[in-house]
């Protein structure tokens, strides 16, 4: 019995070869391109207005658009992604509380002590409702907004490593790394926050709490620095080199239409004005220049130090000195003197002459005379001859 490799048919070898060739010859030939810059464009991505949003003389993100695109759409787009990084700033800065606290108090036991809650007779019903995974530690809060029954530290870890994960995800740095911010991007924080909430609290939070109320767009901002900040879509402008661009207009007609263009504009609420005018330098930079200049007027005062040269004015670095005494003309002096008698006397600079007219100091037309005490306390200081 012959045992060996099964072969094919050769009349079913040929039918398949024959079927291939049929199929090449009806399917459609891709289109080669004709050049390796064409096939580039296929490839690479559209290049886009890239736009540096301000808010005041602070960096905020950057965002990417085409010339095309309308002003009202790009105003409505930045201030949607401006307040969401804002409700993401509120929601890292509230959720460390509840990792260290617990949950909210409801409204009317916020900032009463014990005593005035054990009087009043108001008892927290949400607290053995909304209790967090692991058991719950008691931690008092000393402000008196949250309950005080903090979650464990493996769920605190959580909450806090999603805090600083959301932070980096729409962070100014961003600015720094080139990356533009989308609205994708911070509904992914947004979720991540959510998640790790749910994790550490798989009942939900009560009502009142401004964590779940910022997740279910119920935040109350009235009377709050917050509400400051927040710009509404319909009340948002945007300036770019001290004009308003107007929300019947195009971005092209702005910028042009060149798509590799950046440019910086700063996002302002209707009715504030024009924003001020930023400084050529930053806070930052002035400090550095002070410190720069501050240390190079040190360096310079030590270097006059030592390139005094006071000492060329002393006697013992003359270098004529013992050419003029081989001359003996070391012991000259140059400068007025009275001649009293006996001697001449000599007067320095701020020296004057009193009691001319006397016998002791008068002195004749030959210049004879004596120079006795009255020539010499005649000579007081604060004249010059």
């Amino acid at each position: 019995m012959w045992c060996g490799r099964r072969r094919t048919p050769p009349d079913l070898l040929r039918r398949c070869l024959r079927a291939q060739r049929r199929f090449r010859s009806v399917a459609p030939k891709p289109e080669e391109p004709r050049n390796l810059l064409a096939a580039a464009r296929r490839v690479a991505p559209a290049v886009m207005v890239q736009i540096h949003v301000k808010r005041g003389e602070e960096s905020q993100f950057l965002f990417s658009a085409t010339v095309d695109v309308s002003v009202e759409t790009l105003v409505q787009q930045v201030a949607e992604i401006y307040n969401g990084r804002l409700k993401v700033e509120r929601l890292c800065s509230e959720i460390p509380e509840l990792a260290d606290h617990g949950i909210s108090l409801p409204p009317n036991m916020q900032g009463l002590t014990e005593d005035q809650i054990t009087e009043l007779k108001l008892t927290d019903e949400w607290q053995e409702t909304c209790v967090p995974s692991g058991g719950a530690e008691f931690k008092k809060d000393e402000i008196g907004r949250r309950s005080g029954h903090a979650p464990s530290d493996q769920m605190k870890n959580v909450l806090k490593k999603t805090v600083e994960e959301a932070k980096a995800l729409i962070s100014k740095k961003q600015v720094q790394a080139n990356v533009c911010v989308t609205m994708d991007m911070v509904n992914e924080a947004l979720d991540q926050l959510r998640g790790a909430v749910m994790i550490v609290y798989p009942m939900g939070l009560p009502p009142h709490d401004p964590i779940r109320m910022e997740f279910e767009n119920k935040e109350d901002l009235s009377g709050t620095q917050a509400s400051l900040q927040v710009i509404p879509e319909e009340e948002a402008q945007l300036w770019w080199a001290s004009k308003e661009m107007q929300r019947g207009k195009k971005l092209q007609d702005y910028v042009g239409r060149n798509e590799k263009t950046k440019i910086v504009v700063k996002i302002q609420k209707r009715g504030q004005g024009a924003p001020g005018r930023e400084p050529l330098l930053s806070e930052e930079q002035h400090k550095q220049m002070m410190l720069h200049y501050f240390r190079r007027q040190e360096e310079l005062k030590k270097l006059d130090e030592a390139d005094d040269d006071s000492h060329l004015q002393s006697e013992w670095s003359d270098r004529h000195a013992l050419k003029r005494q081989f001359q003996g003309l070391s012991n000259i002096k140059w400068g007025p003197r009275l001649f009293t008698g006996s001697r001449f006397c000599e007067l320095h600079p701020g020296e004057r002459l009193l009691n001319v007219s006397g016998p002791q100091g008068q002195m004749n037309r030959n210049g004879k005379g004596r120079c006795g005490a009255a020539s010499r306390s005649a000579r007081q200081p604060g004249y010059y001859p």
